[in-house]
């Protein structure tokens, strides 16, 4: 039980997250060279065990929080069932593992996995108690992902990348929150104190102006000369329908089935979300790398 509950704290399902350090393999047309491949799947397990012992690090931080949170008192440090002396090994042999991987690639990638261990270890005791701030804190982590995965690999990172990233970052960060306010009528800023500085017509109104923002974005990168020139292609713009319906899904899931708390949860048990993002990738590997 022990060993599953090390796992559980760890939230390999929360890993998803790091696919983002894949976005620049892609978008550089390097995924069928297999040693910036390698680059790349390391860049990923470093940001997987980095992350895991940030994981069990904020738990350690809020577990008299969780403990008066409906589903994250199940947690196992929250509810007893893993000690706070393993939850810290753990830790420790995942902080360093991750980190001599991250060395073992290259410099600027260790300085960027570092900048994201300082980003989290602010996050946990002070920025996500600072309204807006909170949610351009969570954006970050994903920008330092796909930053992280070009550095790794070597190769100059697109603006558009960047801007999509952020924009689709912070749309995932705000459904989030209006989850966490819907799902502790009256208590949610008793679990997340920032949630007293929100309303629902606050949220839905930021996650309105992200997600226009995000499909506009999306759109004038696919169209731009920028990218015609750099895949001698225009058939990008083909894969909008996917990402049209992606979005519009996940807010349907939002609104509708008061879903959202877990965004990389929610990727895989929505078959229709799965299925689109699945197609998406299809689409843009045939457009980019069979011209």
């Amino acid at each position: 039980m022990a060993a599953r509950d090390i796992i559980k704290t760890l939230r390999p399902k929360q890993w998803i997250k790091n696919l983002f350090v894949f976005a620049p393999l892609v978008f550089s047309v390097q995924f069928l060279n297999p040693p910036a491949v390698l680059a790349a799947t390391q860049a990923f397990l470093s940001f997987c065990l980095v992350s895991g012992a940030l994981y069990t690090l904020n738990d350690l931080f809020d577990i008299e929080e969780d403990r008066r949170h409906p589903i994250k008192r199940n947690r196992p440090l929250a509810s007893g069932r893993l000690t706070k002396r393993t939850a810290i090994i753990t830790l420790v042999i995942c902080l360093l593992a991750g980190l001599a991987l991250a060395f073992s690639l290259n410099l600027p990638f260790l300085l960027i996995v570092l900048g994201y261990i300082v980003l989290q270890l602010l996050y946990s005791p002070w920025l996500k108690h600072v309204v807006i701030i909170d949610i351009f804190a969570v954006a970050a982590g994903f920008l330092l992902r796909v930053i992280g995965g070009a550095v790794a690999i070597r190769v100059a990172i697109s603006s558009w990348l960047l801007i999509c990233t952020t924009l689709l970052a912070l749309f995932l960060s705000m459904t989030k929150r209006r989850h966490e306010y819907f799902l502790l009528p009256g208590e949610a800023a008793a679990h997340r104190p920032v949630l007293n500085e929100y309303s629902p017509y606050l949220l839905d109104q930021m996650i309105s102006v992200v997600t226009a923002s995000t499909l506009i974005a999306y759109c004038l990168y696919t169209v731009s000369e920028e990218t015609i020139a750099k895949f001698h292609t225009r058939n990008l713009i083909l894969t909008t329908p996917f990402v049209l319906y992606g979005i519009f899904r996940y807010l349907y899931l939002v609104h509708q089935k008061n879903q959202g708390s877990t965004p990389e949860e929610l990727v895989i048990k929505d078959k229709p979300l799965l299925v689109d993002i699945i197609l998406w990738i299809i689409s843009v590997a045939v457009i980019l790398y069979f011209r």
